[in-house]
């Protein structure tokens, strides 16, 4: 609560200074550009259960439709708590699992997807940064964003290398680390690690896949991004695209931290003065970042109810959830459960 309090006083209070320019500036709207801002956002959410589908094994995978229900879903929990991002996870897990997915493959799917998801959002930033910086100069939070990304990226490709080249040595460590662990079994710890190092080599050797699921990771970002400038373009201000990659980069990055819901306040306080900072007027871009976090952040929240209902009184209705940690017991015993119960 400190924490938050903090973020509230520093970062996301000082950008309201222009709130009265900033109702002024309301009447201007275009609605279209609102409807379209909407829609791209929707993409956006329509490409990351693309995604989602794409890192899952295609025996015994959901619908589309399911997949998109089971991320809305997800989304909308990670906005409610601090950290909501492992429980999140955790009801996703679940869903997956009474939608037909395998234990194993479900975490290492998830692993795959959030891990690709940050490569692909810090060359993006990296991308804006290059562009620039030789143009426009550089900025200290430029470096603090950069080095953030950096770190994250080796260190995801240090696990994937640790997964594929040096698996039987990561399974043992993981083995005896669970061993030490109370309520945790090292024989499902250990598929889980066996199943996410045969993932990243299936997609490792097929091309195509890899391709598919990067692109899908780019699209849901790119989309994002765009939803935000057709935000900023309503409201009367054509926002430079290196600048918009930038903003929406670093912020993207920072939110990663897990201190509010969703990066609540911290996305706004980051994203209203590196806008400001590219020639947007701080009243446009107070105005554009609201109404983007309504659509990006708020929105999913009562929808996720919805998808939820929609997902428990409808093929999912009759299946009991299953619990959410998948390393506490073997996965047969859960595959046959929901075997059994999709049989019936």
């Amino acid at each position: 609560m400190v924490v938050l309090l903090l973020v509230i006083e520093y970062a996301l209070l000082p950008q309201l200074a222009g709130a009265r320019k900033a109702l002024e500036t309301l009447s201007d709207v275009e609605p279209t550009y609102l409807a379209i801002g909407l829609f791209l956002e929707a993409a956006s959410l329509l490409a990351y259960a693309m995604l989602t589908r794409s890192v899952l094994a295609r025996e015994g995978r959901p619908s589309l439709w399911t997949l998109a229900r089971i991320d809305v879903t997800s989304l909308g929990v990670s906005h409610m708590l601090p950290g909501g991002a492992a429980t999140a996870s955790a009801l996703r897990y679940r869903l997956l699992r009474s939608a037909g997915v395998g234990a194993s493959e479900a975490v290492s799917a998830a692993a795959i997807q959030g891990a690709g998801s940050a490569v692909v959002l810090n060359v993006m930033l990296w991308i804006g940064l290059l562009v620039s910086i030789p143009t426009r100069g550089g900025n200290p939070i430029y470096g603090t964003a950069a080095a953030v990304g950096t770190l994250l990226i080796a260190a995801i490709f240090v696990g994937v290398a640790l997964l594929t080249r040096g698996s039987d040595r990561t399974v043992r460590i993981v083995r005896a680390v669970a061993g030490r662990l109370p309520g945790v079994s090292p024989s499902s710890a250990e598929d889980l690690i066996r199943t996410l190092a045969d993932r990243l080599r299936v997609l490792g050797k097929d091309k195509p896949l890899l391709i598919k699921a990067t692109v899908w990771a780019a699209a849901n970002w790119l989309l994002d991004a765009a939803s935000l400038w057709v935000f900023l373009y309503a409201y009367g201000h054509a926002t430079a695209l290196d600048g918009l990659l930038i903003a929406y980069g670093i912020a993207n990055v920072l939110a990663a931290i897990p201190i509010t819901p969703g990066g609540l306040g911290i996305i706004e306080g980051v994203l209203v003065p590196t806008l400001v900072g590219f020639s947007t007027t701080r009243a446009i871009a107070l105005l554009g970042v609201v109404t983007w976090r309504l659509a990006n952040f708020w929105l999913p929240i009562p929808a996720s109810a919805l998808t939820y209902l929609s997902l428990r009184t409808g093929p999912l209705l009759h299946r009991r959830l299953p619990a959410q940690r998948p390393w506490t017991a073997p996965n047969t015993i859960n595959d046959e459960t929901i075997n059994k119960e999709t049989t019936a």
